[in-house]
């Protein structure tokens, strides 16, 4: 998956992306133990909340309205916060919201995509009109850099310095204003926060997760977690009209959200043992840790539980839990290879995307959500604050009072989300029993015959609900074609008559209509196959936008991707895509200058019929890749060969980067319906043909088990690339350009000319193998001059000044 796609579940881009309007930061901190010691809120009893974007006069955007049929019509704003002060905004300043203060490109990208807003202020506060800063942007370097190029050791001392304060900055007291359901949706702050966690070294948002990354999207899951947790055990508030006089649970909610993603259950454990073991490094510093409010009772009470904290014997006998996560194998490379670049920038841009996470809480309008956002963001700043110091004596002089206060809230915060974690589990399966006690008896058979074969049991599995759920699937099985007419009738026959197998896995899986279907084969019931219309072998941009095309006009794919990740060397792009300018965009390039750029480029090769359907089509190429995948082409050069400026590129990153990161997340929105099934590690080895040479299947080999894949479909499209990293014996390039053998490549290691031999296998002509493109400049590493692999010099630093220089340092050659 793309680092910033984060698929966690597989079937969605984000966790819970679609999910019910109060899954966004509409609860939290509800409970007062931590694990069994006892820790309640008032342990750190007030906390200074940092904001300058909160207005409490004005109506909560996404929050319940007066007539909501939850609340009581003279209830108040579940949003507004609860103050020892009355009426007095704790946040003391304007709501107005000044764009200016994000570095943020996925706030900007949100605005883009988002289908609409919960509000016109909601809609405000995304109202931009460029896009911003990359990513990961380091505004000064370390005045303090060790000569010796490693990071100081003060580097992680500012991680939570874009927690701000606002300057009428108040104290909340955290007992007046527990998490729990606002009713505010969220979602688009949660896409934006997952969005922000793309911290490879090469800014690439395709490459696959890198450890560091890993580490905090399982840190952002364990928060999403304990926020809906918190939502599930307080979701109706009380109401003189529906009888409730306290906060009611609601565990349908919870199940919905965890009954199929235990990864989200198991990130929230993650999350905790990482805080616990921050706890445990500076249990030294805060066991006398001088809590001072001016309330001498509070304060000793405080000091008192704290210490029993820390010095219990349950934090004591946790050694094995705490070697659950090492935060010394983060960074690793700094060990294995003394001051590396690479790591230092790792460690620049972990610590710039966690900055940019917590500048999105400022988009958040309820001031409830907005609390407890900030409050974990705080905590877990000072968690990999203390975790990554060098030295425990820097703890103390690290480390605020509001920091210290959020730290150990934030603990208690998911000690008590791992408790509601049982608490509701217990409640759904207890109001599922008691739903199945007034339920009627089941439905008799229909014969004698299979009477005698038919186990009737006595339990909610023949309840009509469940009978219900499983007719509901099995006719959505059918509508869309998964199933034929002899499977549905058999899936009927054996509902109406209590099976208890197909019961039970309608009970578990009638809302998973993909995974119910899947499991038929362990009832016996062999599932259709369904041939896909299109075999794509290749996964650069021409596979991809291939598969894109196919599937928006209702075709079903299938791509083969002999490496772990798609893109190809169309990765590897950066210089951008050559386009006469779309009819809406600003140019003064033409038809016939580009048309003879590229025919005298290509001198005797050129071939006119295919130079002018190049030329002619460019623009409506850019227009696709803006309007339909989302890639933000406003850049312009002039680079090699062009007499204007027509080299497309993004303004926050490689081009072949964003290119294939945007058009295999639209490929990849078809998962879930089955539309598309992408095999990576597979390895086209042979195309079936039949007895009149019509290509229709192909033979495939997974390259870590070995297994032979057979699959066939009407359509076979070759996309696969080049064969510039063959140096073997016998290669094409030995063939057709033997003099290049000794020369190095920026092209992948997989670029092997596997399609080329293919279809060469079948008698396919080929034409211009000898035009092996020669690129002048490549990076040479200093420690490793003579490897054979290099990395591009991109053309677009000619384009935008560079020049060529022989090895007397004069200019050799007419660069543009």
């Amino acid at each position: 998956e793309p680092a910033c796609s984060l698929n966690t579940g597989g079937d969605s881009t984000l966790p819970w992306a679609a999910g019910a309007t109060s899954v966004g930061f509409g609860g939290g901190f509800s409970g007062s133990n931590f694990a069994s010691s006892s820790l309640p809120v008032n342990t750190m009893p007030e906390k200074e909340v940092v904001n300058d974007t909160d207005d409490g006069d004005e109506e909560e955007p996404g929050c319940p309205s007066e007539n909501s049929d939850e609340l009581d019509p003279d209830a108040p704003s579940l949003c507004t916060l609860a103050t020892d002060e009355n009426g007095s905004n704790p946040f003391g300043a304007s709501t107005s919201f000044t764009p200016h203060a994000f570095s943020s490109t996925a706030l900007h990208h949100i605005t883009e995509r988002s289908g609409g807003w919960e509000s016109e202020s909601e809609k405000q506060t995304f109202s931009w009109s460029t896009p911003s800063d990359p990513v990961v942007t380091i505004d000064d370097e370390p005045c303090d850099d060790q000569q010796d190029g490693s990071l100081p050791d003060t580097f992680w001392v500012d991680m939570c310095s874009n927690i701000k304060s606002g300057a009428g900055m108040k104290v909340v007291n955290l007992q007046l204003n527990p998490e729990r359901n606002t009713g505010y949706n969220g979602t688009h702050i949660w896409n934006a926060i997952y969005e922000e966690n793309c911290i490879n070294l090469d800014g690439s948002s395709s490459t696959p997760m890198c450890y560091e990354e890993q580490v905090l999207y399982r840190l952002l899951s364990g928060m999403h977690a304990a926020t809906t947790l918190s939502i599930a055990k307080h979701y109706y508030p009380p109401s003189k009209r529906k009888g409730r006089t306290n906060w009611k649970a609601n565990p349908d909610f919870f199940m919905e959200k965890f009954g199929d993603h235990p990864d989200y259950i198991r990130n929230l454990h993650f999350s905790y043992v990482v805080l616990l073991r921050a706890l445990r490094k500076s249990s030294s510093f805060l066991y006398d840790y001088d809590i001072r409010t001016g309330n001498i009772v509070e304060d000793e009470t405080s000091q008192f539980l704290l210490q029993r904290l820390l010095g219990s014997t349950i934090l004591r006998s946790c050694h094995d839990v705490f070697t659950a996560f090492d935060e010394s194998l983060m960074f690793k490379e700094r060990e294995a290879h003394e001051f590396n670049s690479d790591v230092i920038s790792l460690q620049e841009n972990f610590k710039g995307v966690f900055h940019n996470i917590s500048s999105v809480l400022d988009c958040v309008q309820c001031q409830q959500c907005k609390l407890h956002g900030k409050m974990t963001m705080l905590g877990y700043g000072t968690a990999l604050k203390i975790l990554f110091l060098p030295r425990e004596e820097l703890i103390p002089a690290a480390l605020s009072r509001n920091e210290v206060v959020a730290f150990i809230n934030t603990i208690a915060k998911f000690s008590e989300a791992l408790k509601e974690v049982r608490e509701l589990t217990s409640m759904y399966w207890v109001s599922k029993i008691e739903s199945t006690k007034h339920l009627p008896p089941p439905v008799q058979v229909f014969d004698e015959e299979e009477a005698e074969n038919t186990v009737i049991i006595d339990t909610d599995l023949t309840g009509i609900e469940i009978v219900d759920s499983l007719v509901g699937v099995v006719s959505s099985l059918a509508q869309q074609g998964h199933i034929n007419d002899q499977i549905e009738a058999e899936l009927i026959k054996r509902a109406f008559s209590r099976d208890p197998d197909l019961m039970v896995l309608a009970k578990h899986y009638a809302s998973a209509p993909h995974k119910f279907l899947d499991y038929l084969e362990y009832l016996g019931i062999e599932k259709e196959e369904d041939e896909p219309d299109v075999i794509i072998i290749g996964s650069g941009l021409a596979g991809l936008s291939a598969a894109l095309n196919l599937l928006d006009r209702g075709g079903k794919v299938v791509i083969l991707e002999k490496e772990h990740r798609l893109g190809g060397n169309s990765n590897k792009a950066s210089s951008g895509i050559n386009a006469l300018c779309p009819s809406e965009g600003p140019c003064d390039d033409e038809f016939e200058s580009f048309r003879n750029d590229t025919i005298r480029s290509a001198g005797d090769a050129a071939q006119i019929p295919l130079i002018q359907t190049l030329v002619g089509n460019s623009g409506e190429a850019v227009t696709w890749l803006r309007n339909r995948v989302g890639v933000d082409l406003s850049l312009l050069a002039q680079l090699g060969g062009h007499s204007h400026k027509r080299t497309h590129r993004p303004s926050n990153g490689m081009a072949g980067a964003e290119i294939i990161y945007g058009v295999q997340k639209r490929v990849r929105e078809y998962e879930a319906s089955g539309m598309v099934q992408i095999l990576v590690d597979t390895k086209v080895t042979k195309l079936l043909t039949d007895d009149n040479g019509r290509v229709f299947g192909v033979e495939a080999q997974k390259n870590e088990q070995g297994e032979t894949l057979t699959m066939t479909a009407p359509n076979v499209v070759l996309a696969t690339g080049g064969f510039a990293a063959d140096r073997s014996n016998g290669s094409y390039l030995s063939h057709y350009r033997p003099e290049l053998l000794r020369m190095p490549a920026t092209a992948g290691d997989f670029s092997t000319g596997d399609g080329i031999g293919l279809a060469e296998a079948l008698g396919a002509g080929t034409v211009d193998m000898d035009k092996v493109q020669i690129h002048p400049t490549g990076w040479v590493d200093p420690s490793d001059p003579d490897n054979r692999s290099k990395i591009l010099a991109a053309e677009l630093m000619r384009g935008v000044g560079g020049i060529l220089i022989n090895s007397d340092g004069k200019r050799c050659v007419h660069v543009i």
